[in-house]
């Protein structure tokens, strides 16, 4: 009976075809539309690495002293000093932690092929790759010794090893990096990140770093954040001894924590430390305080999907509503024009639950051609955002889960649509019509 009211669906289309393109056309746009916001708004809350994102954690202290307030809703700084995260590091109470800064620098060859260009860096502890899931192509990251020490080594991109030595092995190749030369140790895989979550101070969407470096370097290089950093006090730094040592913050800080057992006692060990530097005349506070937040935690405590893009999914939903409000209209009369054949049907013995079932099938059917028709214009969307807002460029795209999530939109709304009109019609009364033929 199904094939049965597909094959009349499709007659009905082709008696009709204007109508049948315009409903087919309102459809289109308000899926195409209403997708294009929602694989956006999908792809920007979507958690960029499911699975261990309930392991890695943020950490945060509150290294301010009673009566001093900062612009996050909990009044916590979203970085640490580099004090602290040096003291964090050193700690024997993880198997796992990373302190970390975004940096820069002119990268280049020694040869005249390649022309210097900017890189960002990302100085770095060696646990920074396995921790968020990150794969070698070549070799690996810089040892416990390097990272010590202070070693010129680098890890770089697939990308950049392509731009700089065609794709092929570089490991121990030399590149520079402003005035220095550097060892490359290792060549990451393409790392397709959407969402840069671990370090979420100049955009969440921004591109990951082209370089990753030992974080030791920071102090033996004097290297200057390409991230924010704040103080919440005046203070003399004329010397970059003195930015190590004063109270500003600029580093960021994750530690992973597999279980429930290793949370609470590295809570414990934030506590005593915290209570520890209060003694040498830090954290003058009443009350002393720290964060641990998970991945999607720290996503949401940063509002990287913003009330903007709420709205304006909720925006995009509504211009669909519009369009089925003019779908419905289009349906009223199509059906209602077509009484006197249902009247005969009714007549030979069709009830009125086949009647209906036949319309909403053709209404199904209509949202299914034009939820397709809508994934075409919202691929066209999608390529718009990306070319028009470079950061949005890996979030403007559809899953498999938004590719499916589109025929279904347009069919659900579309039955929702053509409820009242296929009602209407299968209450016709046959008697009225077979006088009239």
């Amino acid at each position: 009976m199904f094939i049965h009211y597909l094959d009349l669906s499709w007659r009905s289309f082709k008696r009709t075809p204007l109508v049948s393109f315009l409903m087919v056309l309102a459809i289109a746009i308000g899926i195409g539309i209403t997708m294009t916001s929602l694989s956006v708004y999908h792809m920007m809350s979507a958690d960029p690495i499911p699975e261990k994102s309930s392991q890695l954690y943020s950490v945060q202290l509150q290294t301010m002293d009673d009566g001093s307030t900062w612009r996050t809703e909990d009044n916590v700084p979203l970085q640490l000093t580099y004090q602290d995260a040096e003291n964090l590091l050193k700690a024997p109470s993880l198997d796992k932690k990373v302190a970390m800064m975004r940096t820069g620098f002119s990268v280049y060859l020694d040869s005249d092929k390649i022309k210097p260009f900017i890189g960002s860096a990302r100085m770095t502890t060696p646990d920074f790759f396995s921790m968020f899931n990150l794969s070698f192509l070549y070799g690996g990251t810089w040892s416990t010794e390097q990272e010590n020490s202070a070693a010129p080594v680098v890890v770089i991109t697939q990308e950049l090893n392509d731009k700089l030595f065609a794709g092929k092995n570089s490991v121990g190749e030399l590149i520079y990096l402003d005035d220095a030369s550097y060892q490359v140790v290792g060549v990451v895989k393409h790392w397709p990140l959407n969402i840069k979550y671990y370090d979420l101070n100049n955009g969440a969407f921004n591109q990951a770093e082209d370089l990753f470096m030992p974080f030791s370097l920071i102090k033996a290089k004097e290297l200057v954040s390409w991230g924010n950093s704040n103080g919440w006090k005046h203070e003399n730094t004329p010397t970059f001894v003195d930015k190590l040592q004063s109270e500003q913050v600029w580093i960021q800080f994750w530690a992973e924590l597999n279980t429930l057992e290793q949370k609470q006692a590295y809570q414990n060990y934030l506590l005593a430390y915290m209570q520890e530097q209060q003694k040498r005349g830090r954290f003058n506070r009443k009350q002393l305080e720290y964060k641990l937040r998970d991945v999607n935690q720290w996503m949401q405590y940063n509002n990287v999907v913003t009330e903007d893009n709420k709205i304006l999914v909720g925006l995009s939903f509504m211009f669909l509503g519009v369009c089925l409000a003019n779908i419905l209209g289009l349906l009223l009369a199509k059906f209602l024009r077509r009484a006197p054949e249902v009247g005969v049907r009714r007549a030979l013995g069709a009830s009125k639950r086949q009647i209906f079932l036949q319309h909403l099938v053709e209404v199904a059917m209509l949202g299914f051609i034009g939820g397709l028709l809508g994934i075409v214009i919202a691929q066209l969307g999608l390529m718009g955002v990306g070319q028009s807002y470079n950061y949005y460029e890996n979030l403007a795209t559809m899953d498999l889960t938004m590719l499916l999530s589109a025929p279904l939109i347009a069919i659900t709304t579309c039955i929702f649509a053509g409820l009242y009109p296929a009602w209407l019609v299968c209450k016709t009364n046959p008697a009225i019509y077979l006088k009239s033929q």
